[in-house]
């Protein structure tokens, strides 16, 4: 439910079955179950253990505060180097080619690709969909 709930945001939400997946769960310590981890670039690549309430408005809260990423075209305070030369160069662009760009990247949002790639496709409809 959290994870269709941020389908189009900046979060990518991913389950693991630690009695399938034993070597991912090991990396990342966990030892118990439910664990809930959650990676920023403060947590670095061991994240954190989160230590809210499990019920779905307590994570969605604690997701839309804490992991969301906020870059809006308006207020760009909020966004990385990366985000704000994208909406300088799409502001340079007519609607036809930002509708064009949002058609093709809504496209593939459905494809595999390796997180990284999927959290800079979340990042451009972010943008695109505000111009």
């Amino acid at each position: 439910q959290l994870g269709d709930e941020f389908a189009d945001s900046s979060v990518n939400v991913i389950s693991v079955d630690c009695t399938i997946e034993e070597s991912v769960c090991s990396k990342f310590g966990v030892r118990g179950y439910p664990t809930v981890k959650y990676f920023t670039d403060e947590t670095g690549d061991e994240g954190e253990d989160y230590q809210g309430g499990r019920n779905f408005e307590d994570l969605k809260q604690f997701t839309t505060e804490t992991l969301a990423v906020k870059c809006l075209v308006t207020d760009t305070s909020g966004c990385s180097e990366k985000e704000v030369a994208y909406i300088e160069k799409m502001q340079g662009k007519g609607a036809d080619e930002v509708a064009k760009q949002l058609a093709r990247l809504e496209g593939m949002k459905a494809s595999s690709m390796k997180p990284e790639l999927k959290q800079w496709l979340k990042q451009r409809l972010n943008i695109l969909k505000q111009l």
